[in-house]
């Protein structure tokens, strides 16, 4: 069998066995799987940036959030029904991200990430000076009779669950692909060696612009998914720390596989929700773990399996 087929085979497989968990699962489990799709879909769109082009950001939050202001004020005060609404969240998120893009590409290395840095901090105070509009800190709640398409209510959790899984698997298959055409293996090439990349003929510029813009409209889809399938608009998720997670999930899981977002989310998510159940100092545990998977295990989760085991994993 050849690779494409094994990692088609695989993806698929995944979200087969995703669709059964969603009428396996008690309703605890159900929604906390539904919550981990949705923030695995932000940390793929993280991986593209990260983990296949080499460039570390700590703005990403603004794209997610761009998602989620561009959806929830499209429906709060433009009442626009929720698809159309969900595809404002993505173009707002995609335009943001070629602004970005243009600017913050004119640095490299550490400048980059503090550029990213600064302009998501600066996202994040333009939400809470517009509070007026944005609630600011507070937030608002999304109508759950807005939160409907084609008939179906996303605040049922079966619904809302199939859903988280559609976004995902979209995010997902598209990204594979991404991988496995030139495109994607030029993205590769510049994580390895941008100078020779830039001798061989291609335009590294127009790979990296392009990266970005790919993976901010991905945060963005999630962060729209997410104000659509959870009902909630705040600046909370524009602030630093939200930056800083997807970097978390995709160094657990394994930066550049196409599945290890989706582990990473998922144990850092369990880890903090067991830890929290034994102790008030949850991150002393947690952090405690992530030490020991950061020293035992540096290509993270799916990546060491890959390197060990299964050379061919995506």
């Amino acid at each position: 069998m050849s690779t494409i087929k094994r990692e088609t085979a695989l993806h698929v497989g995944l979200i087969g066995v995703l669709f059964c968990l969603c009428f396996l699962l008690p309703a605890y489990h159900q929604g906390n799987l539904a919550r981990i799709m949705v923030l695995a879909t932000y940390a793929v769109g993280y991986n593209v940036l990260f983990g296949y082009t080499g460039l570390l950001s700590l703005g990403h939050a603004m794209f997610f959030a761009a998602g989620m202001y561009g959806l929830g004020l499209a429906m709060q005060y433009g009442g626009v029904p929720a698809l159309p609404a969900f595809f404002v969240g993505i173009l707002a998120a995609a335009v943001l991200a070629a602004l970005v893009a243009v600017l913050a590409l004119r640095t490299i290395g550490v400048a980059f990430m503090i550029v990213t840095l600064m302009f998501a901090q600066a996202a994040f105070l333009t939400i809470l000076h517009f509070g007026e509009w944005t609630r600011g800190d507070e937030g608002f709640v999304l109508p759950q009779a807005t939160r409907q398409i084609a008939g179906l209510d996303l605040t049922d959790p079966v619904t809302r669950y199939l859903a988280a899984l559609l976004l995902f698997s979209t995010v997902l298959l598209i990204t594979a692909r991404i991988m496995q055409v030139s495109f994607g293996h030029v993205l590769v090439a510049v994580r390895e060696n941008e100078e020779r990349t830039q001798m061989l003929g291609y335009n590294v510029f127009r790979h990296k612009f392009a990266a970005v813009v790919i993976s901010g409209s991905i945060a963005g889809a999630a962060g729209a998914g997410y104000a659509l399938l959870f009902g909630y608009v705040g600046a909370t998720f524009a602030s630093v720390h939200y930056s800083i997670f997807p970097l978390l999930w995709v160094l657990l899981g394994g930066a550049g596989t196409t599945i290890g977002p989706l582990i990473g989310a998922a144990f850092m998510f369990y880890l903090i929700d067991y830890s929290s159940s034994l102790t008030s100092a949850y991150m002393i545990i947690a952090g405690l773990v992530l030490v020991l998977l950061t020293l035992f295990a540096r290509a993270g989760i799916v990546g060491e399996i890959r390197r060990r085991w299964v050379p061919w994993l995506p």
